[in-house]
């Protein structure tokens, strides 16, 4: 059955897929938000980052902890080290004056090797340091990089947004002024085609950007104007104006 409408209201589906059309595109703009990208890379580097500052993390606690020791050490040798001071300064016996100069020397060369050792360990705690200094000033400053990227994405999302709203008003206004059989076809036609309506212009479908043939543009012309024709490529409705050069 031949569905028919009236030219303007034909017409009027160009307005319709116009804003179908254009809400599409916003929808895949959302999708694919340049932020949206940098985003997801800032992800990756971040989750790179922190692995790599937990491990970095485990040297420099490592490298506490043996500092502490050797310190440890260190006061324990001191102590004997005074406290065998002090015995010998009491005593009375050569032979333990003996014992006790011969176990500082020992004593002595310990706290050498010891403060030899806290010396290496101060310097690797120092270049670690500055290591988790370096990793910890590029968190930060991914840390800026990513809410700078969100602010900027949020406010496109809701310009977008605002847009498709606006869209939707226009869109429903525009579809209460047309007939509902003319609507449901063009729905159906939009869902299963991806468009509903195009323009025909000076022989060329808008749906399918190809020219009509001889016999299909005669099939047109013979149409009565307020007859709905559909692309015979595209299978959209074709919209009838002075431009399409029948």
């Amino acid at each position: 059955m031949t569905l028919r409408a009236a030219p303007q209201d034909q017409e009027k589906l160009l307005d319709l897929q116009a804003i179908d059309t254009r809400t599409q595109q916003i929808a895949h703009a959302k999708r694919t938000l340049p932020q949206l990208a940098e985003l997801a890379t800032l992800t990756a580097t971040g989750d790179a980052l922190r692995r790599r500052l937990a491990a970095e993390q485990g040297t420099l606690d490592d490298l506490r902890t043996e500092l502490r020791r050797i310190e440890s050490d260190v006061e324990v040798v001191d102590t004997r080290m005074a406290r065998d001071s002090a015995r010998l300064q009491s005593t009375a016996s050569a032979k333990d004056a003996q014992g006790l100069e011969h176990e500082l020397a020992s004593l002595s060369r310990r706290k050498s090797d010891l403060e030899d050792m806290e010396l290496a360990v101060m310097e690797k705690l120092e270049e670690q340091e500055a290591v988790m200094a370096g990793l910890e000033g590029e968190r930060d400053a991914l840390a800026l990089r990513r809410g700078s990227l969100e602010a900027d994405r949020d406010r496109s999302v809701a310009a977008l947004d605002a847009e498709a709203a606006e869209l939707v008003g226009r869109r429903e206004a525009l579809v209460a002024t047309l007939p509902a059989d003319l609507v449901e076809l063009y729905e159906r036609l939009r869902s299963r085609y991806g468009i509903g309506a195009a323009l025909l212009r000076r022989g060329v479908s808008g749906g399918s950007n190809v020219a009509l043939t001889a016999s299909d543009l005669a099939a047109v012309r013979a149409a009565a104007p307020d007859e709905v024709v559909l692309d015979p490529e595209s299978g959209c409705i074709l919209v009838r104006t002075a431009e399409s050069g029948l």
